[in-house]
């Protein structure tokens, strides 16, 4: 492990016993780190957070997944035909202006109270993301390969899958690793509306009670969990998006 990677949390944590020692912020609100990190490895050897992570876990993937199947082709799509990307470019920058927990009432009416209606605010809100970001991969695809595509008597299929494609995947992965992190935010915030299991209902339980250390205590684990799925997309990038910037 770096070095520089650990900085970031000492200095956090230097911080936060500053502002506890000191009584800068109520206690109540603040707890010491280490009765926080005492629950946070107390959570960890039980079975309770695992469960939550997991179900928070599968709701942002298949969240993820759906808005990759729907957004990376209907951006290809928009990106390549410049009359469709005019037709549709009001709707895209609109709903995308639009905070995805706005939305998530009208979801519930549509999807019922269930995790339906969570992936579908996920689904809704990254797949923008994916779009956006694949429109803008395709047109802004080197003009000068297109065209020593053309004069080596390429047709439009070949043009398309080996230059076109390849120029926008760097892009479109962009949009997929931010749809990745937009949807855990979404999933665990929408877990703080409804729902049994989750780290975002744990988070909002444990608010209402007053066990802030355990509050902050999965705070933690909803960032560990964005990190390291981040960390994963990233990783398998750099092994299949290898020319990016070449």
């Amino acid at each position: 492990m770096k070095k520089e990677i650990i900085i970031g949390p000492i200095l956090i944590l230097i911080f936060w016993y500053f502002l506890y020692i000191f009584k800068l912020i109520n206690p109540l609100f603040l707890p010491s780190p280490h009765s926080v990190i005492h629950q946070f490895f107390k959570l960890l050897c039980s079975l309770l957070v695992w469960r939550e992570i997991g179900h928070t876990l599968f709701r942002t993937i298949l969240g993820f997944i759906f808005s990759a199947l729907i957004g990376i082709p209907i951006g290809l799509f928009m990106g390549y035909y410049k009359r469709i990307y005019s037709s549709f470019e009001f709707l895209v920058d609109f709903f995308r202006s639009l905070p995805a927990i706005a939305l998530f009432p009208l979801f519930m009416f549509f999807f019922g109270i269930g995790d339906t209606a969570k992936i579908a605010t996920a689904i809704f809100t990254c797949s923008l993301i994916v779009i956006i970001n694949s429109i803008y991969g395709v047109t802004s695809t080197k003009k000068t390969r297109q065209l020593v595509a053309h004069l080596m008597e390429a047709n439009s299929k070949e043009i398309f899958r080996k230059v076109i494609l390849m120029d926008a995947l760097p892009q479109i992965f962009i949009g997929l690793r931010t749809s990745l992190s937009f949807s855990v935010i979404v999933i665990v915030a929408t877990e703080m509306f409804i729902g049994n299991y989750g780290i975002g209902r744990r988070i909002y339980d444990a608010q209402l009670t007053y066990r802030v250390s355990e509050m902050y205590s999965y705070i933690i684990y909803a960032g560990l969990l964005g990190y390291s799925l981040n960390k994963g997309f990233v990783f398998i990038e750099k092994r299949f998006i290898h020319w990016s910037g070449k």
